[in-house]
């Protein structure tokens, strides 16, 4: 059999084995760096995306394009020709960038992943995270759009921009937002971005998903009588820097951010909060607790009165001590009265 009859039946085995689905739904494929092209395929073919790693792998050593390949993270359809496929991986176009950014994030740990991954200047994310189109639509009486780059894992084509980027982001969080949440907020005359704002603690302070409405109702409560929230994230926010534990010097930091001085809400979200802990400070706990202190296990024990809360803070001081002790002989910090 000649080459070109071989050629033949092998595009003929290739329409019968791949021919598109239909669904064109996308799939993403990495291609580690030094990969063969043997991975590559046995890769497309976990993910869906050819329905023979064999054939896929003969239809391009035919083609004289199973050399040249682009390591990377691939977006590909479901669907899509062998020859499109073949094209991506040597021409790099398919490559996605992935982004994760966590709860609680603040923003300048976003520009720099995004800096990182994109591939562009981290002063462009900056910047794009100061758009003040964005802003006034979402009604954010700061400067920047802390807190409104949504929590969530992103898959951001080769080429995209900052700009772009932040939208989308944006975006994802306008459509997390519940229209029913801004009827709950009236109720509780609270406004969209005090919300956010309270969300962002509450991110912060919380360790075990079932106490985010409690801590959220805490909060709220303090904001209620005029009292100080004393939220230890938001004088690590207020520092500018990370620090392992807030010290009783750091209290002192002059910033509209040190809710230890001044009394309400900071002026802005202290990072970027997620869905959970968004229903939580538009549905705060109907409890009456005013305080809470953390044990060494995570959980918090929720208190009403003064009273009872210094003695659930003696009581957790001494399980602390324990534990230091165990671990290294040191007694640790006694926790502070929220």
């Amino acid at each position: 059999m000649g080459a070109a009859a071989a050629f033949g039946v092998l595009a003929l085995l290739t329409w019968l084995l791949v021919r598109p689905r239909g669904d064109g739904a996308p799939a993403r494929v990495v291609v580690p760096r030094g990969a063969s092209f043997r991975v590559a395929a046995d890769s497309l073919a976990a993910q869906g995306v050819v329905r023979s790693a064999f054939v896929f792998r003969t239809y391009a050593r035919f083609s004289g394009r199973d050399r040249a390949l682009r390591a990377g993270t691939y977006r590909f359809r479901r669907g899509a020709s062998y020859a499109q496929i073949v094209d991506a991986l040597v021409t790099g176009r398919g490559i996605v960038h992935v982004v994760t950014v966590v709860e609680g994030w603040e923003l300048r740990q976003i520009v720099a992943q995004l800096a990182r991954a994109l591939g562009v200047p981290p002063d462009s994310v900056a910047a794009a995270a100061r758009d003040s189109t964005l802003i006034q639509r979402l009604d954010v009486p700061t400067g920047t759009l802390e807190g409104y780059l949504f929590p969530a894992t992103y898959t951001f084509d080769d080429g995209t921009t900052a700009r772009q980027a932040v939208r989308q982001m944006v975006e994802r969080f306008e459509a997390t937002w519940h229209p029913e949440w801004d009827t709950q907020l009236q109720a509780l005359a609270l406004s969209r971005h005090a919300a956010v704002t309270l969300a962002s603690i509450v991110e912060r302070e919380a360790k075990r998903p079932e106490e985010r409405p409690l801590i959220a109702a805490v909060y709220y409560n303090r904001l209620r009588r005029g009292m100080r929230l004393q939220a230890d994230p938001t004088v690590q926010y207020a520092l500018g820097r990370h620090v392992t534990r807030v010290l009783y010097r750091d209290l002192e930091v002059e910033s509209p951010y040190n809710t230890y001085r001044v009394v309400g809400l900071p002026p802005g979200p202290i990072g970027s909060p997620g869905a959970p802990s968004l229903a939580a400070a538009v549905a705060p706990a109907k409890v009456p607790y005013l305080y809470f202190v953390a044990h060494p296990d995570g959980h918090h024990e929720f208190r009403a009165t003064l009273a009872e809360h210094e003695a659930a803070v003696r009581v957790a001081r001494r399980l602390r001590d324990s534990v230091a002790r165990a671990d290294s002989g040191a007694v640790g910090r006694p926790p502070r009265a929220r």
